[in-house]
């Protein structure tokens, strides 16, 4: 059976959207097993659960777990590779003479997880995995500007960051919500108004990229474009 990794992202994504239900008919959809590593699960439950603020958001999620809709895989064995692979993408930029910590240990560990299981598909809402691995100029660019200061690279490191995780298909909450609205999973919300696809695939989108998945404005022009909302 195909296996689809989880970043943290993502499931909280659709959680403050009231999507979270979707996963159970895309799991049938797409035959494959929906997988956390237990670091993914610390940051989504166990954490979330001593903080008042995030305690309901994480009773949702466990829910899930339950039901074995997502599944958590112990990730003991992937200690090594998690922490060269985080060594290597914390060592990738500098600035002011310091290594800038682009990455976090969870989803390294997923990303570590996917190599050593031969996971093809990890689904990343962070900006900036994401293009660690694809446009290491774009990421470099986008951190000078966001520290306001020179950032210099260390090619090298970057190099082989990207040879040992090039083979990872990453997709994002977006792809999957799109899915759904391909499927009809979303039909129940449409409204009775002009352009109602339009008015439901923008407003599902807008609410994924205000709660914390990477997609421009322009994507989400484009998506509407190629579903003829």
């Amino acid at each position: 059976m195909r296996k689809i990794v989880f970043d943290t992202g993502p499931i909280i994504s659709l959680a403050l959207n009231n999507l979270l239900w979707l996963l159970e008919p895309l799991k049938k959809q797409s035959k494959a097993k929906f997988i956390i590593t237990d670091a993914v699960k610390r940051e989504l439950i166990d954490r979330p659960l001593n903080i008042k603020r995030f305690k309901f958001e994480a009773l949702q999620t466990m829910q899930y777990l339950r039901s074995k809709t997502i599944e958590v895989v112990s990730s003991s064995k992937t200690d090594n590779l998690t922490t060269e692979l985080l060594e290597l993408a914390n060592h990738c930029y500098k600035a002011k003479g310091e290594w800038i910590k682009i990455l976090q240990y969870a989803e390294v560990q997923s990303l570590a997880y996917c190599l050593l299981e031969n996971v093809d598909v990890m689904v990343v809402d962070e900006r900036t995995t994401r293009l660690l691995i694809e446009d290491s100029e774009k990421l470099q660019k986008i951190l000078k500007h966001k520290l306001r200061t020179d950032v210099s690279a260390n090619r090298d490191n970057i190099k082989r960051f990207h040879n040992k995780v090039k083979g990872i298909r990453m997709i994002r909450s977006v792809e999957l919500v799109v899915m759904a609205y391909e499927l009809g999973l979303l039909d129940k919300y449409m409204p009775d108004t002009d352009k109602p696809k339009r008015l439901l695939l923008d407003s599902v989108l807008w609410g994924l990229k205000l709660n914390g998945c990477s997609v421009s404005n322009r994507e989400i022009e484009q998506i509407i474009k190629i579903e003829k909302a």
